[in-house]
């Protein structure tokens, strides 16, 4: 059965708990962020990067930032892999 998150190199997980609920548990910022989100982020792992984040910076915005690099430096992981190694993301970083 085909699924939906395309060609990755990027490592899979079963999911043990109800995706949606752990979504709805998540803070609104968090959400928001999510929903514009380039890659298929799990609630669980966001949540973490995201304590993570706040940990360090002290500051919701910031640690959003903080996400915003972590997606662009897993893209330009991905890339050369899912594109070829002439695609731009695949030398950002």
């Amino acid at each position: 059965m085909p699924r939906n998150r395309g060609k990755t190199s990027l490592k899979c997980k079963r999911r043990t708990a109800n995706p949606m609920r752990e979504y709805d548990h998540l803070p609104a910022e968090l959400r928001a962020w999510l929903s514009q989100a380039v890659l298929p982020w799990r609630a669980g792992s966001v949540k973490r990067s995201f304590d993570k984040a706040l940990a360090k910076t002290g500051d919701p915005a910031k640690a959003l930032q903080e996400l915003d690099h972590l997606q662009a430096r897993l893209i330009a992981k991905d890339a050369p892999s899912v594109w070829g190694q002439a695609h731009p993301s695949g030398s950002a970083h």
